[in-house]
């Protein structure tokens, strides 16, 4: 049933390429068929979290090499991922792109290839399939981003991303090669029996590290991020930053528990630092952004981050033999996959309505909107608040069960680690403080407020539009106020991988109380929380509204003592952003525009940049173009001397043969 979805989306996508119907008609019917395509993969996958493994082998592929696809928990659980946020975005892309640039019949193909080929990945067994999938993903992806392929802009973020997706490919299939040394079979069976000495071990670690990350976005191979997100189509971005990239910690979750028979301390220590690095990063980049789509661009940095932190505590913990951990770990970084999937699809869908209804991206120039859309204003609350981490949605879950890892690690059997981790955990705790001051930019700039131009035009989401909007918005909801049933999904994965569950401690919670390790040390009610809200609002609606002494007087807002304010006078983008520059000013490359004291229209402007842009990428650049114009030289367009460089390589072959 799994397998029949991928092949669903494709015969959908080149039904959609034929297709002759007007756009709008396109867009609703083939996406939406998408749509079902999704709800199919989670209702199907969903079981396999609690069954045995399933294999298949196909007769594709290479004569001696065919294509082995199995299902097991882990598997299941990222397409359970793929099938729930796939089926949101479809839908709302069915009303999204309806209107719009690019040919709608390859947007629809390329769209239906990108969800089928990460089903792929996610299936793989073998690392011929597994790299022809990702490739395969890569291309359907880098199409998708540079739709508008006609901006020079676009242009250039596709190709940065493409060359940083090729290059983690071939890290990706050094890593195989690595961890099939001494045998000719690439099937994952056979990597899972093959022993490797720990160096070579480590080697594929690393190997696993760079060619995952740079799909993933850990730093420094981030910067094709904050590129491509705001190239792309809104229903693109959602879908590459909630999902594409955690087919990334997926291969690192497989390459690392499944795959290598070993763990060393010193790579969980090197994923831990590496990810907290990360998040910190992102969040103060996503601090002074000003563009919508780059500032969310940059919270996916920071939450990949926390999930990279979490699987090096995980290794942290299963390295000791301290399993019980190591599984709480490993459980709380799979549900913030799950959870960062739904509420940044949700934000990034939400930026495409605001986009749609304003056709502008930029924060300077926005405000006041939830009078003209409320749906959509609605609706970006519950993504703004899940993603900021409070409770009762889910982001609070997630976060709060690393919390509890993190506060456990003090009974490691190393006394520098038991003095270096404490300061990890206050690092997690500053870049998770700093995703709620960057959500209250985010939510504070666009819909509150006055608006900062004419905006009478915005019209709220189409019907699909809040469709997928509600759908993904419902899940964020739902797996916040229910966290012991996603707990108790994600279980069987830590058994699998970690040889151990949280069964003994989840037999103290209930559906009212999450407990984590032990009920005297923490617990977690999230039912009995929303309720505290409910009574609390009722209670205020109550006595303001239905107890009060006093008619409601309408007077003007206190303007401070200074008559004549308008919407330019409001905190902007960059006032919000101005504390971190402050604070954080050496991590970033500023340019500063000072005008004239005598200039009569005075103009301020300042622009943040990576200096790791210009560190590490700017170099590599300069030195492949020194390169390339250095043996461009051998090349004359002389066939002659075509022919010689031909037999003098044949003789070079023939004597080393010998």
């Amino acid at each position: 049933m799994v397998l029949a979805v991928p092949l669903f989306w494709l015969a959908v996508g080149l039904l959609g390429l034929v297709a002759t119907a007007p756009r709008g008609a396109h867009a609703r019917l083939y996406f939406s068929f998408g749509a079902l395509g999704g709800l199919a993969l989670a209702v199907a996958a969903y079981p396999a979290l609690f069954a045995e493994p399933q294999s298949l082998l196909l007769p594709l592929g290479l004569p001696e090499l065919p294509f082995h696809l199995r299902l097991d928990s882990l598997s299941a659980f990222f397409l359970v991922l793929l099938g729930v946020v796939g089926a949101g975005v479809s839908i709302y892309s069915g009303g999204y792109l309806a209107t719009g640039g690019g040919d709608i019949r390859l947007l629809c193909l390329q769209y239906h290839m990108f969800l089928a080929s990460m089903v792929l990945v996610l299936l793989a067994d073998d690392a011929y399939l597994f790299l022809v999938a990702w490739e395969t993903m890569a291309l359907a992806s880098y199409f998708l981003v540079t739709t508008d392929h006609k901006i020079a802009q676009t242009r250039q973020a596709g190709l940065v991303y493409l060359v940083v997706a090729h290059a983690g490919a071939i890290g990706i299939l050094l890593c195989f090669g690595t961890l099939q040394l001494g045998q000719w079979n690439f099937t994952f069976d056979a990597m899972r029996a093959n022993t490797l000495s720990s160096g070579w071990a480590s080697v594929a670690f690393l190997l696993a590290l760079f060619g995952f990350g740079a799909k993933a976005g850990f730093l420094p191979l981030h910067i094709w991020l904050p590129e491509a997100h705001p190239a792309a189509p809104s229903p693109i971005s959602a879908l590459m930053s909630g999902v594409m990239i955690k087919t990334a910690i997926y291969g690192l979750l497989r390459v690392l528990f499944d795959l290598l028979h070993q763990q060393v301390w010193w790579w969980g220590v090197a994923a831990l630092s590496l990810g907290l690095l990360t998040a910190l990063f992102g969040v103060m980049f996503a601090a002074v952004q000003t563009d919508m789509k780059r500032l969310l661009a940059y919270s996916s940095i920071e939450n990949i981050g926390i999930v990279l932190a979490g699987v090096g505590l995980t290794m942290l913990f299963h390295t000791y033999e301290m399993d019980l951990l190591a599984a709480l770990a490993l459980v709380a970084t799979l549900y913030h996959c799950i959870n960062h999937a739904l509420f940044k699809s949700l934000l990034f869908l939400t930026t495409g309505s605001v986009m749609h209804a304003t056709s502008h991206r930029s924060l300077g120039k926005l405000g006041g909107l939830i009078g003209h859309m409320p749906w959509v204003a609605g609706l970006a609350l519950i993504g703004t608040l899940a993603i900021a981490g409070l409770p009762p949605l889910n982001g609070f879950a997630s976060e709060w069960l690393l919390f509890q890892a993190f506060l456990a690690t003090t009974s490691l059997p190393n006394g520098y680690l038991n003095m270096l981790v404490p300061v990890g955990t206050a690092a997690l705790a500053l870049a998770v403080a700093l995703a709620g001051y960057v959500m209250v930019k985010f939510f504070g700039i666009v819909f509150l407020g006055l608006p900062r131009e004419p905006l009478a035009q915005a019209r709220d989401a189409s019907l699909l539009e809040r469709v997928g909007l509600v759908w993904l918005a419902g899940w964020c909801v739902l797996l916040g106020l229910l966290p012991v049933h996603v707990v108790a999904s994600i279980d069987p994965i830590a058994s699998a991988l970690i040889g151990r569950t949280l069964e003994s401690t989840m037999r103290n919670s209930s559906s009212l109380f999450l407990i984590a390790i032990q009920p005297e040390r923490a617990s977690y009610a999230p039912l009995l929380f929303l309720l505290g809200i409910v009574a609390a609002v009722l209670a205020t609606y109550l006595l303001v509204h239905r107890f009060r002494q006093r008619p409601v007087r309408r007077v003007p807002a206190w303007d401070c003592g200074f008559p004549g304010l308008d919407a330019r006078m409001q905190d902007s983008a960059e006032g919000f952003g101005q504390p971190i520059k402050q604070i954080f000013e050496p991590f970033f490359k500023i340019e500063r525009s000072q005008p004239s004291p005598f200039d009569a229209r005075p103009h301020y402007a300042s622009n943040v940049e990576d200096r790791i842009w210009y560190w590490l990428y700017v170099p590599i650049m300069r030195f492949t173009a020194w390169l390339s114009s250095r043996i461009g030289v051998v090349q004359h367009g002389r066939i002659h001397l075509y022919l010689i460089y031909s037999f003098a390589t044949l003789l070079v072959l023939l004597l080393l043969i010998q």
